[in-house]
């Protein structure tokens, strides 16, 4: 019988906005639990729901009822989630939740029918909690470090912190043999041209922004040696045959020794896959830097700008100036890196003098590509206890996520789409100004335009 089956609650059926983009990966985290487990002589199946429907999932749940459940919770995934809970249940099954969003709100899922929450890294946590479950059952698990639940009383008991694993060399590569991975590089090859997989190098982010969630790894950062990953790689280019790879770092510069000796590993190697990944600006504020992620193959990197204004940066903790992000874009142009670049409208305290300032510093980096997004307030982060007072959950809390709550006082949702329109226009004049001066002056005036509509909108704030 199995010992565990591992699943998640994202279906691509159900998003519609991914299924336009079609970029999807294979969730990491089970992968390695997968293969950790398997390692460690658990019997372990693994249900990737990405590509599934909603119904196989459950028949699943039917076939095999009264064994153990493991779901992936993310901060998009709730309902869904939620909804898997209670048909394993129904089926006798006992449900372990972990991920960032069930280690945020441990108490919530208990009490909608989780029998253990855990918290922190899943490996070593579930290679004890199984056995416990086995010998105990779910409401006799006090020491079992990394874990939530409720005891016989109904009482819910929060066991202390586990250890973070220090050597992550030790761990087993993802376990991509046990989903279908080349569906996931078909996929991207279809839709993009150039199939991906995806990987990670590290685990964690030391650094403190306020509105970041470390609900897993906390403020840790643990890197591989560069001969496991490029062994990794090296593997990953053999078995799938990917036109390019997906970096999942946190912070993929964040050592610049640990980038140059990887860079001359596989180098070393002949190997050289094309690749995206996530930086800092200060954390690229060196020519070798830019040099040795475009001999590596990076196409593309993603810079968390947040904001142009300074003001806003620093009560973010950032740690980062806004003439860093504008520096450190312009010289990945340089060499030949595109540049995407992460936008917030709406942090605490933000007046339109510094959406001004954003607007002017997205003119003067001029990255290739840029998203917004209007601040949100994720449970246990320093933005939260900021605005917690003042947060309203438009609906129940087993309906919503994170991303719907509002803050009371600050501009409406229709506020926010008129400085995507003032800041899209202004970026669009900028850009034309040289060799069409006509379309220049219409994407001037349709920024000019949403900028008065927000004016009108001032008085417009969040109940």
């Amino acid at each position: 019988m199995t010992d565990l089956l591992l699943t998640h609650g994202y279906f691509l059926e159900d998003d519609e906005k991914e299924r336009e983009i079609m970029k999807p990966y294979p969730t990491l985290g089970l992968l390695y639990l997968s293969s950790y487990l398997r390692r460690q002589g658990f019997e372990v199946d693994l249900f990737d729901t990405t590509f599934a429907r909603r119904a196989d999932l459950l028949a699943r749940l039917a076939s095999e009822p009264g064994g153990v459940v493991g779901l992936y919770t993310n901060l998009m995934t709730r309902r869904p989630v939620l909804d898997l809970v209670a048909a394993a249940k129904a089926q006798g099954w006992t449900v372990v939740l972990g991920g960032p969003e069930s280690a945020n709100y441990p108490d919530e899922y208990l009490a909608r029918g989780a029998d253990v929450v855990v918290t922190g890294e899943g490996e070593e946590t579930m290679a004890e909690l199984l056995p416990a479950l086995a010998e105990r059952g779910p409401h006799r698990l006090q020491g079992v470090a990394g874990t939530v639940f409720r005891d016989d009383t109904g009482a819910v008991v929060h066991n202390p912190e586990r250890a973070q694993i220090s050597d992550l060399d030790s761990l087993p590569w993802p376990d991509r043999e046990r989903i279908d991975q080349d569906r996931y590089v078909d996929v991207w090859r279809r839709h993009h041209g150039m199939g991906s997989v995806n990987l990670i190098t590290a685990r964690g982010c030391p650094y403190k922004c306020r509105w970041c969630s470390h609900a897993v790894f906390g403020f840790s950062h643990r890197r591989r040696s560069v001969l496991e990953v490029a062994n990794e790689l090296e593997h990953i280019r053999e078995r799938f045959r990917p036109d390019q790879v997906w970096y999942a770092d946190d912070v993929f510069t964040i050592s610049h020794r640990w980038l140059f000796d990887y860079g001359a590993e596989l180098k070393r190697r002949g190997l050289r896959l094309p690749f995206e990944t996530i930086s800092r600006a200060d954390r690229m504020m060196r020519e070798e830097v830019l040099e040795t992620l475009a001999d590596l193959g990076c196409y593309r990197i993603w810079i968390g700008s947040e904001s142009g204004s300074q003001r806003i940066l620093d009560a973010m903790e950032r740690g980062v100036t806004a003439e860093q992000v504008q520096w450190a874009t312009k010289a990945a142009q340089r060499h030949g890196i595109q540049v995407g670049m992460f936008l917030m409208w709406g942090y605490e305290g933000e007046t339109l003098a510094d959406m001004e300032a954003t607007v002017e510093h997205v003119k003067k980096a001029n990255p290739d590509v840029f998203f917004t997004t209007v601040a949100y307030p994720i449970k246990n982060t320093g933005y939260w206890e900021d605005a917690e007072g003042r947060v309203v959950a438009p609906r129940a809390w087993e309906e919503a996520t994170d991303r719907d709550y509002q803050i009371r006082g600050r501009h409406s949702k229709g506020y926010y789409k008129q400085a995507d329109r003032w800041l899209r226009g202004e970026v669009a004049a900028f850009r034309m100004a040289g060799e069409d001066p006509e379309g220049a002056a219409a994407k001037r005036a349709e920024a000019l335009a949403a900028r008065e509509a927000m004016m009108e909108m001032a008085g417009e704030v969040e109940a």
